[in-house]
């Protein structure tokens, strides 16, 4: 199955997170976690992913609740176990193999309790060694371009920018996986 866009699977997570939810609660909780500014999620995308979620069969909907004043009944939508196995997939892949600066990795963050310590651990050692080998790419083309030496400013920025941002997330990511081994995360 394809991967899940960043809408998809932050409802995905939220709907994991709760067991049962409406898509009114789901607004409010993106709302209140702040997920619409930094994951430019609108209110109409909640609806159109719940939608695309439900027909590939990753999420249900019930409709049977108590109703309260005016309106349609409330539908709750509940995770699947094939939604738990994509959303796991999902996570350990965000956490493992996205470049710096990808809001992908943040939602693989916002997502930590849905796997496991081990795979949390597993998938950011990943993401450590990805970034590594990202940082020495980016190095070597620098120095193969003639480094400090040679490249006019503005070039060298465009190595060193990235660089510092990949050196910056390793210590982040060293932090985290400190954390969680050291048993101060789920």
């Amino acid at each position: 199955m394809k991967h899940l866009s960043n809408v998809e699977l932050v409802l995905l997570q939220i709907i994991a997170e709760s067991k049962q939810m409406s898509g009114y609660e789901i607004n409010k909780v993106i709302e209140h976690r702040g997920y619409r500014e930094w994951a430019k999620i609108g209110t109409t995308s909640i609806y159109v992913g719940l939608q695309k979620l439900k027909e590939k069969r990753l999420i249900q909907s019930d409709s049977s609740g108590d109703k309260f004043g005016k309106g349609p009944l409330p539908v709750k939508f509940a995770i699947t176990e094939n939604g738990k196995q994509m959303l796991r997939n999902e996570v350990i892949d965000c956490l493992s193999s996205t470049r710096e600066r990808d809001i992908r990795f943040d939602l693989g963050i916002a997502a930590l309790p849905s796997i496991h310590k081990e795979e949390a651990n597993e998938a950011l050692k990943k993401r450590y060694e990805f970034l590594q080998e990202t940082s020495l790419h980016i190095g070597g083309k620098y120095e193969a371009q003639g480094g400090k030496k040679k490249l006019p400013l503005h070039i060298r920025a465009l190595f060193l920018h990235p660089i510092s941002l990949i050196e910056k997330e390793l210590q982040f990511i060293a932090q985290l996986i400190s954390e969680l081994e050291g048993g101060t995360a789920r």
